[in-house]
């Protein structure tokens, strides 16, 4: 086993990320191109490979723990052998880039994989997978010594001066040696210590230590295309996930997380679990959005014993049939002249709680010169015409008004000379309004986490936080008077 790269980067919650060490190693790296032939991909710049780690990891922005190109149902979770996208398009990935983290400390190594990339092997068909675990464990032993707990910042500098010698030793030319070097000739903070000690299994990135807090985060995202039109069938689906973070102590502590529908609640269908859970429940899983919803569908308790890595991860994911989608719209253009005519119509559903973080509606319009003058009165909310001329932003704030219903209405005049936007798509009249919104504390399904069902079978009581939330996801409101796309099926954007 081999190892392409090395990193040891330092952060506070996201915020002052340094790259503290790096070490790459270029006849690895030969060997590396020579295996993986027109797949090869290089090694991540040290000016980038931070922010990759960090928004991996669920470390940068915390304030969108759903991310799509992370999080999104479609992607296999593979931890703790992540997958960094690199490049502009994100098209090209490097895989398998191991991380052990504790409190502010990232230690990650990327390691060789001697076998064709293309199909993936599995994770426990690879050595070097645990081996390049056991690296990063031990380093991480020499960095923050045997207390468990990240040094103060000089005792840090002090040991990251004498990681290249270090490296030396223990990892010659890239390559992991099986034994460590004869005593004296290592950090003894680097040294074997006395047997005993339970095993850390390979696939746990290390330990926690201090206050037990476990964290659960219910996130569901609603899909809707409206058409406003008796011909066309208006579409919309609902996907859930549940992250976790659990800081309990113990290598293999047991955590259960029950997930909960109101007493009329359609059942939740199509889960998918994260490898970590123990056991399920055959009926969570024979649920399908294929078959038709019955009275003998399983609709809950939805129970999930794991044990659980230290780092964010997604617990499970699912989806829901709903009856309506949460904001019914309506949009109509007419042409004159130079000029277009708005009716805009949005109607708050009435099971939905009145209670926005922040709600608007986007109006972009392509193929026509730019805005000149814009004559538009709204019941609710103010109004923004962007920077570019061609796009019209309306801001609904936090509540609709008590009839649960906002109207748009005026005209908009194309006098300027410039071209706006071109979009094949979207001609003539063709045109759509796109929702976004999030409301908390509030789920489409219904689907809840009860704090108190939460339960954690660890020497310490940890503090429970459940949260949950209701997102918009390529909510659209199509213009009913134009030639709009049609889908036969499920959303599919």
């Amino acid at each position: 086993m081999s190892i392409r790269a090395l990193w040891v980067i330092t952060h506070e919650k996201g915020e002052s990320v340094k790259l503290q060490f790096s070490r790459r190693y270029p006849t690895v790296e030969f060997r590396a191109k020579t295996f993986a032939g027109a797949h090869y991909v290089s090694v991540p710049e040290d000016c980038d490979i931070a922010q990759l780690l960090l928004t991996e990891l669920g470390l940068a922005d915390p304030d969108k723990p759903y991310i799509v190109a992370r999080d999104d149902c479609s992607r296999e979770q593979r931890s703790p052998a992540l997958e960094l996208r690199v490049g502009s398009s994100g098209g090209r990935t490097v895989w398998p880039v191991l991380t052990i983290v504790q409190g502010g400390l990232i230690l990650a190594c990327l390691p060789l994989i001697e076998v064709p990339p293309d199909p993936r092997p599995p994770l426990p068909s690879m050595a070097s997978i645990s081996q390049g675990l056991s690296l990063l464990s031990s380093l991480q032993g020499f960095l923050c010594g045997t207390g468990g707990k990240a040094p103060e910042p000089e005792v840090l500098v002090s040991r990251l001066a004498t990681l290249p010698s270090v490296l030396m030793q223990v990892c010659p030319l890239g390559t992991p040696l099986d034994t460590l070097p004869q005593s004296g000739m290592l950090p003894a903070a680097l040294a074997p210590g006395p047997g005993g000690a339970q095993k850390q299994p390979a696939w746990k990135t290390g330990v926690h230590r201090g206050r037990a807090v476990v964290s659960v985060a219910l996130t569901e995202m609603v899909r809707s295309m409206q058409y406003g039109n008796q011909s066309k069938q208006d579409l919309w689906d609902v996907h859930g996930t549940v992250t976790c973070k659990c800081e309990v102590e113990g290598v293999l502590p047991n955590v259960t997380v029950t997930l909960t529908l109101p007493p009329n609640g359609s059942p939740l269908q199509d889960i998918l679990v994260h490898p970590c859970v123990t056991s399920l429940d055959s009926s969570i899983l024979t649920a399908s959005s294929v078959e038709d919803n019955d009275g003998s569908a399983f609709s809950g308790p939805y129970k999930f014993p794991f044990s659980p890595p230290l780092e964010p991860f997604r617990l499970c994911s699912y989806t829901s049939q709903v009856p309506v989608p949460p904001i019914l719209g309506s949009y109509h253009l007419k042409s004159d002249d130079n000029q277009l005519k708005l009716n805009v119509v949005l109607k708050l559903h009435e099971s939905i709680r009145n209670s926005f973080e922040y709600c608007e509606a986007h109006l972009p319009f392509f193929n026509r010169n730019l805005m000149g003058n814009v004559d538009i009165k709204v019941t609710s909310g103010q109004l923004e015409v962007s920077k570019e001329k061609n796009l019209i932003v309306w801001f609904l704030g936090q509540k609709f008004p008590k009839s649960r219903e906002v109207t748009l209405e005026g005209t908009i005049h194309f006098s300027g000379h410039f071209a706006g936007p071109t979009d094949p798509m979207c001609t003539d009249i063709t045109a759509y309004m796109k929702l976004y919104f999030r409301i908390p504390d509030l789920t489409l399904s219904g689907c809840c986490v009860d704090q108190h069902s939460v339960q954690v079978y660890s020497s310490t009581k940890p503090r429970i936080i459940t949260t949950r939330e209701l997102l918009s996801s390529e909510y659209y409101v199509w213009n009913s008077t134009g030639d709009t796309p049609v889908s036969s099926g499920p959303v599919i954007l």
